[in-house]
């Protein structure tokens, strides 16, 4: 389900192996679902079926999984509905729009036994996995500080007057749950991502990699001290907006966020402007000991002792491949995937989730993860978007 962009790599990584039929394809744009219903039947030998609508293909019994490559604001609804129809679902990063979206995933999944891997590759990546080996042998000392960033440059969108979608999109349709309004092409393809009723900006669009990474660099290297797991942070502030870009962009383009845990600080810094990188990476992360240093990027990662001194490194590539491979497996033995959906999915995209409710608040918040609430006034606002438009509204946590 969503053909372009991402959801169109991950249609051809699934369709490249052997145990796997793409059954049917789903995209609100009909030239999109033609060409890539053509695109797998050259592939493969079989043509799939082309839809509109996602929930016809939750109604075959010989559908054993959902594959979501969307933009944010379809993430929460299709995978809740493919749980409830006995579907396994692999769901492109973050979990959803919105920090109740995602918890609703997470207890679609528990409720109905369902396997749901976020697409944050990195964990099934030998390079992550070989990072995290060297921390986990205590080899950076004792660690209290990490940091994310984003560094690698985006555009400008521009301004552009509102018109008339594409011949052959459904434009309601691709509109789902957030507010009815006129069809801008700076609001669609591509560029969706930067406003507020569809994306989570870049903190959840490529911060959610990074700060994965992060939260997962640190836990590992907690654990080798033999301390106590962080949880979530106590406390989130987020400083930052638009000083860069001057166009229809919604999300801020310069974003400093704090997560404050009980003897730990992680931070996420992103600069979507700049033309150089942090630390030799345009982005990734570090973790920070008192014996040492691992920095974390896309393709490599380092480790300096406390001179600043390399003393080894790693490398790797994509992890795209590896990732579904994991899921697959899953499906087949009932195990916990790599992104576990509960355990690691929703904690990370949370974080995300947090630092952009704490941006647009304009406030420091303080979650508590047993309520799901924030304790400040009025600031329960940024757990969910105002309203769904019907029908796609998202259910109550109860009714599941």
């Amino acid at each position: 389900m969503g053909l372009r962009g991402r959801g169109g790599g991950l249609l051809n990584e699934f369709a490249s192996l052997p145990d796997v039929e793409v059954r049917y394809v789903c995209d609100v744009d009909a030239n999109v679902l033609d060409s890539r219903a053509k695109q797998i039947e050259e592939r493969t030998g079989h043509r799939p079926r082309a839809i509109g609508d996602y929930r016809a293909a939750l109604d075959d019994p010989a559908v054993a999984a959902l594959v979501v490559g969307t933009p944010d604001h379809w993430h929460a609804l299709p995978a809740i509905h493919a749980c409830q129809a006995g579907k396994d679902v692999y769901v492109e990063k973050p979990d959803g729009h919105n920090i109740l979206e995602g918890r609703t995933m997470v207890a679609a999944a528990q409720k109905y036994g369902r396997v749901v891997q976020l697409g944050t590759q990195a964990r099934s990546g030998r390079l992550h996995q070989a990072a995290m080996q060297y921390l986990a042998e205590g080899r950076i000392g004792k660690v209290r500080f990490a940091k994310a960033w984003e560094s690698s440059r985006q555009g400008a969108v521009g301004q552009v007057p509102d018109g008339e979608p594409p011949a052959g999109v459904d434009y309601d349709r691709w509109l789902g749950p957030a507010p009815k309004r006129p069809f801008n092409p700076r609001r669609f393809h591509g560029s969706w991502r930067w406003f507020f009723d569809y994306g989570t900006g870049d903190l959840g669009n490529d911060g959610v990699h990074r700060l994965d990474v992060a939260r997962w660099a640190l836990e590992t290297a907690i654990a080798a001290q033999n301390e106590e797991k962080i949880g979530l942070p106590r406390s989130v502030s987020a400083h930052g907006g638009k000083y860069y870009f001057d166009d229809a962009q919604e999300w801020p383009d310069t974003l400093m966020v704090t997560y404050d845990y009980p003897g730990y600080l992680l931070t996420y810094e992103m600069r979507i402007w700049s033309p150089y990188p942090l630390h030799e990476e345009a982005e990734g992360c570090a973790v920070c000991g008192d014996e040492g240093l691992v920095v974390i990027g896309n393709s490599r990662w380092r480790a300096f002792d406390r001179k600043g001194v390399q003393v080894t490194e790693g490398t790797g590539g994509d992890d795209t491949a590896a990732h579904v491979r994991n899921f697959l497996d899953c499906m087949r033995s009932r195990g916990v995937p790599n992104a576990d959906l509960r355990t690691v999915g929703h904690p990370s995209s949370l974080l995300c989730h947090l630092g952009n409710a704490a941006w647009r608040a304009g406030t420091t918040l303080h979650f508590d993860p047993t309520t799901y609430r924030f304790a400040e006034e009025d600031a329960d606002r940024w757990l969910t978007r105002e309203r769904y438009r019907e029908p796609w509204t998202l259910p109550s946590i109860d009714a599941l």
